[in-house]
């Protein structure tokens, strides 16, 4: 499987920007995808997940209610839209892809993107 991200940039403090992330060699409808953050020095962290039947989405505390992510199996594209920016969400954001279900754990997925960047300025 392989994941290409897309649509980071720079934009001003409570501004929205949407990343995407195509998911290429697998069967979509089959993973769950999340995506993670890591600025330089510290560990990569979970940002949002949404299960393979789109029925399950989770986030964490830090971007809950700001941020959403959704999927669209006819275009193997997950997308992350960003809402409210602050510049403590300036970092790479990296989507992934396990089987069936979405999960909080870096260990849990095998496959990666390449990261798109996004910085926040204030």
């Amino acid at each position: 499987v392989q994941l290409v991200e897309s649509g980071g940039g720079m934009v001003q403090t409570g501004n929205s920007l949407t990343v995407s992330c195509v998911v290429s060699g697998g069967t979509f409808s089959s993973y769950a995808v999340g995506w993670f953050r890591q600025t330089p020095g510290e560990d990569r962290e979970f940002v949002a997940g949404i299960d393979y039947n789109n029925k399950n989405e989770i986030y964490s505390d830090s971007v809950k209610g700001r941020f959403a992510i959704s999927r669209d199996i006819a275009k193997n594209t997950a997308y992350l839209q960003m809402n409210s920016l602050k510049p403590e969400d300036t970092a790479t954001y990296y989507c992934a892809a396990r089987l069936l279900y979405a999960s909080r754990d870096v260990q849990d997925f095998g496959a990666w993107g390449q990261g798109t960047q996004v910085t926040v300025s204030s």
